[in-house]
């Protein structure tokens, strides 16, 4: 495949922006609005006494700044009548407004600790709250949802619904509370010249209802972009190996700029929106402000008002402007706030397909579940009569199997890829949804047992190597929280990979790099089985967890693992037959349906599927071997 060239990706974007802005903005109600919204007024409650401290605060600065007008309007008449006295007055006037604004100085700085705290708390909360509910969720959601979206909506947006409950919350309460007081003050002093300035409103009103639907839409599509771009970062990252094998640099990076045009695009959409919305304010309010002077200075020339009083409505005017901005402001954050929510809200909407039974109390935060009688059974599994189809597939992984693994029995599944071998092993601990009455573990219907009880006594180890950015102890103990250090280093002795691990600089306590990028895949692979092994779980299941060691190392993990639990259940998957012909058991599946059960030397006997699996691997040692036979 050859590279892309920028240009091609510059006529997709084109094309693409010109579909973009031929669309219909979608109108958003007001009520629609503070509907998206309605998920945080739980921390409001939580914060409401911070909240009425610093709402207090912020409405005492307010009310400091609208004394300075009257103080500067007593200032100018002293200085417009000319007494004796006229320069000690305007001395105390000067220290009154030096004291207003030292007063204004202490109450700002306590709204903006409460108030902007407040904000932060939202968002610490929300994110709490969002990340809990992802971890409820079913499998099948992670495979319709990109991680870069994900990351995109517990950053980005959650950062946009804290500037609404923070600065969007003061500017509401500020432009509203200083706007009117503003005005009320402009009317006793002169009600002409209020009725006047206040000509424009009506305009101003017409105009922010215009913008504000455009925002919220345009804003949604810019968190969208947002996602789309986080999610082309990620992949291309974690694929970096990948691209640089096969050269594909500039083509990855193509694709960056191209999102990148596409998240700019959607931003200056969004920038002119508000670009126009705020240099349109300020046109309107000084317009305001020239035909004031114009009609105040008459009034003051001819003695209807003083100067001091048409000093202080120039002031009060002056006063509103912030409000009329403010407005604007608000209306920005607000319903960006309100646009990003609703894409929150999208994810805490969600309901996990896989849940506990129902009426099964769960225990608080914090307080440990109680044991029962279900976490000391041997560990039986039973397949009874199994169907299962993957959501929009017609055909059946997994057809009618029916069979039962005894307690403390070592079981083993074999069958060709794309047998339903995973398939049937994730269901074992319910990662996968089956009905009811077709999978019981220890007699009990595993939907009726609840999730944390089920999969507290199963290790599960994947073929999907999974290694946390940690240390190699860290990494081995995440599997229980009973594992010791003891039982840690015992596990890694039966995992082979002890030594190797010691060897590190800084032995246990080395932090593997992402996903364990430091060791090998055989190393990553090892230290998985280590992380099952040292939690003694009641059942192991092992899916092919060993395909990146050679067949002799599978072997003596495998020889470690079964001597360690030798009462407990093991269910084993190995692509290499030659490895699980000690089983107790081995049944062996083909096209989702199972087609054989016995020891291995019986089912060698059959001369069925598993005897020509064993007779393929047979021959693949032998090839490796250099054409030596394996006995």
């Amino acid at each position: 495949m050859g590279h892309f060239g920028a240009g091609s990706f510059c006529g997709i974007n084109q094309a693409f922006f010109m579909k973009q802005s031929s669309r219909k903005i979608a109108k958003v109600s007001f009520k629609t609005t503070l509907a998206n919204l309605k998920p945080l007024w739980i921390y409001f409650a939580e914060n409401r006494w911070a909240l009425a401290a610093g709402v207090l605060s912020l409405l005492m600065v307010d009310f400091l700044q609208l004394m300075i007008p009257l103080i500067i309007k007593k200032a100018i008449n002293l200085l417009v009548i000319q007494t004796s006295e006229t320069g000690a007055l305007l001395i105390r006037q000067a220290a009154i407004i030096g004291t207003i604004a030292l007063c204004i100085a202490l109450f700002r700085y306590v709204w903006r600790h409460l108030l902007l705290g407040h904000s932060r708390k939202v968002e610490q909360g929300l994110r709490i709250r969002l990340y809990g509910h992802i971890q409820t969720l079913s499998l099948s959601f992670f495979h319709r949802t990109k991680t870069g979206d994900l990351m995109a909506r517990a950053i980005n947006d959650i950062n946009a619904v804290r500037m609404a409950c923070g600065m969007g919350l003061v500017a509401l309460v500020d432009g509203f509370v200083l706007g009117t007081a503003a005005i009320g003050f402009m009317i006793s002093i002169d009600w002409r010249l209020a009725l006047i300035s206040l000509i424009p409103a009506p305009v101003v009103v017409v105009l922010t209802r215009m913008i504000a639907n455009q925002m919220s839409a345009r804003f949604e599509r810019v968190q969208k972009s947002f996602s789309d771009l986080t999610e082309q970062a990620r992949e291309s990252f974690a694929g970096i190996r990948v691209v640089k094998a096969h050269q594909r640099e500039r083509w990855e990076y193509d694709r960056m700029n191209a999102r990148g045009e596409q998240y700019v695009g959607e931003s200056m959409n969004l920038a002119r929106t508000l670009a126009l919305f705020f240099p349109l304010m300020t046109l309107i309010t000084n317009a305001g402000l020239a035909v004031v002077i114009l009609l105040g200075g008459r009034y003051t020339i001819i003695g209807t008002i003083t100067p001091g009083d048409f000093v202080a409505f120039i002031s009060y005017l002056n006063l509103l402007t912030w409000p009329v901005m403010a407005m604007g402001w608000v209306i920005s954050l607000i319903q960006r706030g309100s646009a990003s929510m609703r894409r929150i809200n999208g994810i805490l909407d969600e309901v996990p397909e896989i849940q506990d039974p129902a009426g099964e109390k769960k225990p608080a935060r914090g307080e440990e579940e109680p044991k029962t009688p279900f976490e000391k059974a041997p560990g039986s599994i039973e397949f009874r009569g199994l169907d299962f189809q993957y959501p929009g597939r017609k055909e059946y992984a997994l057809k009618h199997v029916h069979f039962k693994i005894h307690p403390r029995e070592t079981t083993a599944i074999v069958g060709r890829v794309g047998s339903g071998k995973t398939t049937l092993l994730r269901i074992i601990p319910r990662l996968l949804n089956v009905p009811e009455n077709t999978v019981f573990v220890d007699g009990r219907d595993i939907r009726k047992i609840p999730l944390r009880a089920l999969r507290e006594r199963i290790g599960f180890v994947s073929q999907d190597v999974f290694i946390f950015s940690d240390t190699v102890y860290n990494n081995v103990a995440f599997g229980s929280d009973r594992a010791m250090d003891e039982a840690v280093r015992q596990a890694l002795d039966i995992a082979g990979i002890r030594d190797e691990m010691e060897a590190l600089d800084d032995g246990l306590e080395t932090l593997l790099g992402e996903r364990g990028i430091t060791l090998s895949g055989g190393q990553r692979q090892r230290l998985t089985i280590a992380r099952a092994v040292a939690g003694n779980f009641s059942i192991l299941i092992l899916d092919d967890a060993l395909s990146m060691v050679d067949t002799r190392t599978e072997e003596g993990i495998l020889n470690r693992i079964l001597d360690l639990r030798q009462n407990r259940t093991n269910v084993i998957v190995s692509h290499r037959v030659s490895t699980i012909r000690w089983a107790d058991r081995i049944f062996v599946l083909d096209q989702g349906r199972l087609k054989e059960e016995g020891t291995h030397e019986s089912l060698i006997r059959q001369g069925g599927i598993y005897a020509d699996l064993y007779e393929e691997q047979l021959l693949g040692e032998a090839l490796e071997n250099g054409g030596v036979n394996s006995p």
